[in-house]
């Protein structure tokens, strides 16, 4: 692993032990530093701010889980990865979800879901011929219920287990997706 690598996950973990018990609107770029040991600029020399670091970590550790369930056929196990890890990171991404700004954390969810859906929608419509303008309106639909439904659960306490909640956007997903791609 390189040095870099390690220094950025150091700054992860402090960042994800502050976010245990204080805001992140509340927790500065010194106070991550010092937890894990570091000086200020070392951070800026990774990170822009807090919420690039708390980006990178849901980047990371996500992509980790579901690198290979950007299919059709596969999207379900990646969700379920993505649920469970959510889950069981649950303060952290409470808090992220409930700190606004301008690098907030929701609106880097939507890229990425947006980016998972995007592959899902590019395999669908293998054999169609639907427009660019169209593929995107159906991956900003389905990512705009996506997200939706998911910081739902987070900021609602993650009470339903990821496995019902993959079930239940299965249900609604099944088939709709295509639908939509085969009626443009």
């Amino acid at each position: 692993m390189s040095e870099s690598l390690i220094t950025k996950r150091a700054l992860a973990a402090s960042i994800k032990q502050l976010m245990e018990t204080i805001p992140l609107s509340k927790i500065s770029i010194q106070e991550i530093a010092d937890n894990c040991g570091l000086n200020r600029q070392t951070f800026y020399y990774h990170f822009k701010d807090k919420f690039d670091l708390v980006n990178w970590i849901y980047y990371t550790e996500v992509t980790e889980n579901i690198d290979n369930c950007r299919h059709y056929d596969n999207w379900p196990d990646g969700m379920y990865r993505t649920l469970c890890y959510l889950m069981n990171n649950k303060s952290f991404y409470i808090n992220a979800l409930n700190t606004p700004g301008q690098n907030a954390f929701d609106g880097y969810f939507f890229e990425f879901s947006y980016e998972l859906i995007l592959g899902v929608v590019n395999d669908l419509s293998i054999q169609l011929k639907v427009s660019q303008k169209d593929k995107k309106f159906i991956c900003e639909f389905y990512t705009h219920a996506f997200v939706g439904i998911i910081v739902q659960w987070i900021k609602g306490g993650m009470k339903e287990s990821p496995k019902i909640m993959v079930e239940q956007i299965r249900n609604i997903v099944e088939g709709s997706m295509l639908g939509a791609l085969a009626r443009y």
